[in-house]
C-alpha cells in the first residue's frame, strides 16, 4: 500500500457485520448500518507535545477497534474504501 497517515491519524478498514440476526432473520443491504468496527491498516508516528516530544500511538497495525458512527473520512486507496481518522476518534480496542 502506498499510503502512510501523518501525525496521530490511522487508516482503518471496516469489518462487515453478520447478515443475519441472532433469531435467524436475514438483513438486507438496504437496512444495514455501516459497521463501527474495523481493523487498523496503517498508523502515523503520533502527535507531538508543545515541547516537540512525540506522543506514541496507543494502537498499531492489525488491531481491531471500535469507533464512533460518524468518525473518520472515507477515502479510496488502491480501489478499496477505507477510513482515515484521528486516534482520539477510536473508542477502544477489541480483544
Amino acid at each position: 500500500m502506498a499510503f502512510k497517515p501523518l501525525h496521530d491519524r490511522v487508516l482503518v478498514r471496516r469489518v462487515e457485520s453478520d447478515d443475519k440476526t441472532k433469531g435467524g432473520l436475514i438483513i438486507p443491504d438496504s437496512a444495514k448500518e455501516k459497521p463501527a468496527e474495523g481493523e487498523v491498516i496503517a498508523c502515523g508516528e503520533g502527535a507531538r507535545k508543545d515541547s516537540g516530544e512525540l506522543i506514541p500511538m496507543a494502537v498499531k497495525e492489525g488491531d481491531r477497534i471500535l469507533f464512533g458512527k460518524w468518525s473518520g473520512t472515507e477515502v479510496t486507496v488502491d480501489g478499496e474504501e477505507l477510513l482515515i481518522m484521528k486516534e482520539s476518534d477510536i473508542l477502544g480496542l477489541l480483544a
